[in-house]
């Protein structure tokens, strides 16, 4: 998430990619947090925000359209600037590789902002 916590919490982002994340689907609800891979021992995993899952697909992410460039919340950037960006930043992947596309509501206005533990009802997703 430290990739674009900014842009979750002004709500801007609404749609993100991830290579994996087959379990998802349309109905789950998931926390927004900053950092939950990579985490040092004892660290706190800071929640941000609720959403719920609205579209679960896979595609490849050279088929990113500038509509969803903006979605994932870099309306600076062009499709071919964000496909390198991904690339750049997720290891193994490629222009043509296949990515979940995952778009999500946000269930309220307000950020959690809390370091604590995880409710064990939700699942926590680095956006």
């Amino acid at each position: 998430m430290s990739l674009t916590e900014p842009q979750v919490r002004d709500r801007t982002k609404t749609v993100t990619r991830r290579r994996g994340w087959l379990h998802l689907k349309a109905g789950d609800r998931v926390l927004l947090c900053r950092k939950v891979m990579g985490r040092r021992r004892g660290e706190p995993l800071v929640r941000i925000v609720e959403v719920e899952i609205l579209v679960v697909t896979r595609e490849p992410l050279n088929q990113i359209t500038a509509a969803e460039v903006r979605a994932e919340g870099f309306p600076e950037m062009g499709p071919a600037e964000f496909i390198e960006f991904f690339c750049r930043t997720h290891k193994g992947c490629n222009p043509t590789s296949t990515v979940t596309r995952i778009q999500w509501q946000y269930l309220s206005a307000v950020d959690i902002d809390e370091p604590t533990a995880v409710p064990a009802s939700a699942r926590a997703v680095v956006s």
